[in-house]
C-alpha cells in the first residue's frame, strides 16, 4: 500500500482509500434546467461500464470515448492478470457517472461540470437494437456485453 506508481503523485494506498466524488453539486442544476430532457443518470459503481444493462430495453449503449484509465487500474491489471474484458464490468475504470440525453444538450453538461472542477464529455451514443448490449472500445480492446 505504501508503493508508488510511476507517475503518480500518491501511494497506492491513498490511491484506494482516497474518498468517492459526489456529484450532487453538479447533478442539482442539471436537474433543474434539463430535467424533462434526461433520459438516464447512471452512477457507475457495482457493475461498472455494463451496469446501464439493467436499466434498458431494445438499446445499443456504444461507448468509444471513455476517459483514461487511471494507473490504479493498469497496475491491478498488471498485478492480477484479470482481463480488461472483466475489468470493465467490475471497475468504473475512471469513468464514474453518465447522463443520458439528447446531444444537443451536451454543452449545458459540460459547462455546468467544468464549474465544480469536473470533467465532463462525450462518451458515446445510444442506438436502437433488437436486444439490448453495450459495446466499449478503449486502447485495451472492443468489449461486448
Amino acid at each position: 500500500m505504501t508503493d508508488n506508481i510511476p507517475g503518480v503523485e500518491i501511494n497506492v494506498g491513498k490511491m484506494v482509500l482516497s474518498p468517492t466524488r459526489t456529484y450532487t453539486p453538479v447533478l442539482i442544476p442539471l436537474l433543474k434546467s434539463l430535467g424533462k430532457n434526461i433520459h438516464g443518470i447512471v452512477h457507475c459503481s457495482g457493475g461498472a461500464q455494463t451496469k446501464i444493462l439493467h436499466f434498458i430495453e431494445g438499446l445499443h449503449i456504444i461507448k468509444d470515448n471513455l476517459f483514461d484509465v487511471p494507473p490504479l487500474f493498469n497496475m491491478i491489471h498488471e498485478i492480477t492478470g484479470t482481463d480488461f474484458s472483466e475489468m470493465y464490468k467490475v471497475f468504473n475504470m475512471g469513468h464514474r457517472m453518465e447522463i443520458y440525453l439528447p446531444e444537443a444538450f451536451k454543452d449545458s453538461v459540460i459547462e455546468t461540470a467544468a464549474k465544480f472542477g469536473v470533467d465532463a464529455k462525450v462518451i458515446g451514443r445510444v442506438e436502437a437494437a433488437p436486444q439490448k448490449r453495450v459495446t466499449i472500445r478503449s486502447p485495451y480492446g472492443e468489449f461486448i456485453y
